[in-house]
């Protein structure tokens, strides 16, 4: 099993990039409507969320494409994905019409929460610049 870590862990990491960059490169292009949207769930200082939430979207993941400050990054985007959770797919505070679809949204969040946290727990493995900054 060893002999599959390193490549996993990269593998994890890239899906992990294919998640979040194209998301924060939408963000940049539809930048009035993220915060627009985020001022709909009543969220204080939209644009300023909005920024945020680009820069987290596109720092993040290039720092874990190539690897560097993995658990940090991973971190950060674990902490941004559960916030984002709470906020955005609150199924427990909408119309029964559509909790399911947002309940499934949010538990499908949570599952990358813990893909992170893992990432965060056991770093970039060895196809990375933290394994090669460490030798």
């Amino acid at each position: 099993m060893n002999a599959l870590q390193a490549p996993f862990a990269l593998l994890a990491r890239l899906l992990m990039v294919a998640l979040f960059l194209p998301a924060g490169i939408r963000k940049i292009g539809g930048f009035e409507g993220t915060a627009g949207y985020i001022a709909s769930v009543g969220l204080p200082f939209p644009t300023l969320g909005a920024a945020i939430a680009v820069v987290v979207e596109i720092v993040a993941p290039l720092l874990l494409l190539v690897g560097l400050q993995t658990r940090w990054a991973a971190l950060v985007l674990a902490i941004f994905t559960l916030a984002a959770s709470v906020f955005f797919h609150n199924f427990w505070a909408m119309p029964a019409e559509q909790q399911f679809m947002q309940q499934l949204m949010f538990m499908k969040n949570i599952g990358v929460v813990g893909g992170l946290l893992a990432i965060t727990a056991f770093g970039a493995g060895a196809f990375s610049l933290d394994a090669r900054r460490k030798n």
